[in-house]
């Protein structure tokens, strides 16, 4: 008989220390230690072809779309 053990990370039972993990992301980020990955689309028309990406598994990391007008942060 095989078995399987998985278990996941959730962040309320974590809530407590949000402000430390915070801290100390940002810190990795500004060090190059911690990286990520976004691909940015342009446009509401994009969407319907996105949607169908991220079914597909086509996407690597995080994958935006961003409208017309608005503001980047």
């Amino acid at each position: 008989m095989n078995r399987l053990r998985i278990e996941g990370f959730l962040l309320f039972d974590h809530i407590d220390r949000f402000g430390e993990a915070r801290s100390k992301l940002a810190t990795w980020l500004a060090e190059g230690k911690l990286a990520y990955r976004e691909e940015i689309l342009d446009g509401l028309d994009e969407a319907p072809g996105a949607i169908a990406r991220l079914y597909a598994g086509e996407n690597r990391g995080k994958l935006l779309i961003r409208l017309p007008g608005a503001r980047e942060s």
